[in-house]
Parts: structure tokens; sequence; C-alpha cells
């Protein structure tokens, strides 16, 4: 009789695969990595690796799944004791640090090859909708979060920033990954970017004062 693999084995074994094919990911991108690449970095048979994830798809999802789950859970804890949303925002855009710099996300390449290509297959249209709007929903639960604490102005609304914040930053990715590295101004841009958030979300007035009201207030 075989002996018994703990729970606990099985997971890690599955984060190292995870590991290991993100790095895969990372240097190949998605179209040319192959379920052969992904074994011999994690070192593990064919069983093995089938044994977890059934195609080079779900893999990929598993590993961005990992990731979206841990920035909700991350935002989560922090949104119960944070005293400014606007540097949590930041760290949510930028990382740790809250600080806009010259590196992008290294896999960024691979998901743009994803969701691009597999615009037309309906399992990958699916998902990437869905997985657009759960971070449409992180990024607005933060800017929600600070308009009722009265850290932020209620002008826009929270899901139109949000929404305005994702098209930026996977425009950043496309640039990083198309164009020569000296035409890509990542830091620039991005400062440029949190000026205009800034005079979005706290500089103007929760409602503008129609022309009706200055009469009626004399001005």
């Amino acid at each position: 009789m075989s002996p018994r693999v703990s729970e606990e084995h099985l997971r890690q074994r599955r984060a190292n695969i995870m590991r290991a094919a993100t790095e895969v990911f990372i240097e190949q991108g998605y179209e040319q990595t192959s379920m052969k690449h992904i074994m011999d970095a994690a070192g593990v048979s064919r069983g093995g690796l089938y044994q977890y994830f059934s195609n080079k798809e779900d893999l990929f999802e598993a590993i961005l799944e990992d990731v979206l789950d841990d920035e909700a859970e991350t935002v989560q804890e922090m949104l119960e004791k944070t005293e400014s949303h606007w540097d949590l925002l930041m760290q949510l855009m930028f990382g740790e640090g809250g600080d806009p710099d010259t590196e992008m996300d290294p896999l960024a390449p691979s998901k743009l090859e994803y969701f691009i290509t597999g615009r037309k297959n309906g399992r990958r249209l699916e998902y990437g909708r869905k997985r657009y709007e759960a971070g449409v929903q992180l990024y607005a639960g933060v800017i929600q979060a600070g308009q009722e604490a009265g850290e932020f102005s209620g002008r826009f609304d929270s899901e139109l920033l949000a929404r305005s914040i994702i098209t930026f930053i996977d425009g950043l990715a496309l640039e990083d990954a198309i164009l020569p590295k000296q035409a890509v101004q990542l830091e620039a841009q991005s400062r440029l970017f949190v000026d205009y958030l800034k005079m979005a979300m706290k500089g103007a007035p929760e409602k503008p004062e129609t022309i009706t009201e200055k009469q009626q207030s004399g001005t």
C-alpha cells in the first residue's frame, strides 16, 4: 500500500508548479510556452503536472487567480485599518511602495497574449470579462471607501474612476510589450496619470454649484 500524501504536501507541490510556470511564462510568453516547458522547469513528470492542471489555460488562469485573490485579501485587510485610502490606492496600482517606477509587471505581456489572441475564444472571453469586472470592483472598493470617508471627492463615480485606472495600466502594459525600451516612459506617464487622479479625486468639489444655486445665493 502506497503512503498517503498529505493535503499540505499536495498544496505545496501545486504551488511549486505554479511558481515554475510563472517564470516560464515570463521568459517564453504565453503562446510559446508548452506544458513540456513547465514540466521541465518544475521538475515533475507529465502525470505529476496533469494531476493538477489539465491544460495550459487552466494553469495560467490559476496563476492569475492566485494573484487577484491575494490582492483582494490584502486590500480588504488594509481597508479595515488604513488611515489613507490614497496611499492604499497607490499601493494597489504600483506595488508595496506605492510609487511609480520604470518596472512593469513581468507577466503583463503574457496576460496580453492570453486575452488578445483569445478574444474569439469563448472560454477566454468569458474569463477575461469576469477578471476585468473583479479588477474594477477591487479598485472601486478602495475609491468608494475613500469617498465615504471624505478623503476623496464624489465628483466622479467610483467605478468610472476604477475603469479609467485599469485602462491606463493596460495601455502601459501594451506599450511595454511592443515598443523599444527606450521609447517607453512608464514612470513619467504614471506620474502624470497620478496627477490627473489627484485632480479628479481630491481637487474637485463634491457637487459643482449650478447657475441657479449661484443666483439664489446672490453670488
